[in-house]
């Protein structure tokens, strides 16, 4: 009888733990092998998908500083109700600005001062650069999908807590080729929610940052 209380007791104990979520690691190399840093994976669900997305976060305000005639972050992430700001790091002027459809501005900012919080209220890519200083370039990618990150030096980001369904993971660099869209990959995430890892490769040209090499591609 005691044998039979404790397999209960231990189906009971099976019966209310958690279902383990699952892990997704996302690797993102060029064609030689090499990870990719600054590619910005998004991730949505389909309708079959079970289980809540994540909420999205806040309202957020972002500094994009500039420092030795370079914007930093190279790539940043948004959402829709985002704000940026433009800091100026540097002892010399910078003149900021974008033509994007998402949105356009263009601001003076004299070293040492920030721009005013400037809204981000649409979804789309922002291209920046400096009119003073031709090699300056940054990206403002504002999304409202659920699953969004940053790949680190490595190439890498991760999600946690992936709910069992179907996804579509969309991978983007401002170095892609202008006549090449973002690369997409199907997800399926398994009853069992086992960790998975989903490679992906890009194709780059050379970083629009640095002098031409006509010798050697660069990012």
């Amino acid at each position: 009888m005691r044998l039979y209380r404790l397999v209960l007791a231990g189906f009971g104990l099976a019966f209310w733990l958690p279902a383990m979520a699952a892990v997704l690691n996302v690797q993102v190399l060029d064609d030689h092998g090499k990870p990719i840093g600054d590619a910005v994976v998004s991730m949505v669900a389909s309708a079959a998908t079970a289980g809540d997305p994540p909420a999205l976060p806040v309202a957020q305000t972002k500094i994009i500083d500039q420092r030795r005639e370079t914007f930093l972050p190279y790539v940043e992430i948004f959402r829709p109700g985002d704000r940026v700001v433009f800091r100026n790091s540097d002892t010399t002027r910078h003149h900021v600005y974008s033509f994007s459809p998402t949105r356009s501005f263009e601001m003076v900012v004299r070293p040492g001062r920030s721009t005013a919080p400037l809204l981000l209220d649409r979804a789309g890519i922002v291209a920046v650069g400096c009119n003073i200083h031709d090699h300056m370039r940054n990206w403002l990618f504002v999304s409202s999908a659920p699953w969004l990150a940053i790949t680190d030096a490595a190439g890498q980001v991760r999600f946690d807590a992936m709910p069992v369904g179907k996804y579509t993971v969309t991978v983007w660099h401002p170095q892609l080729s202008p006549r090449q869209p973002p690369v997409e990959r199907q997800l399926d995430v398994p009853a069992d929610r086992a960790d998975m890892k989903l490679p992906v490769t890009l194709s780059l040209l050379p970083d629009p940052r640095m002098p031409m090499d006509h010798n050697r591609m660069q990012y």
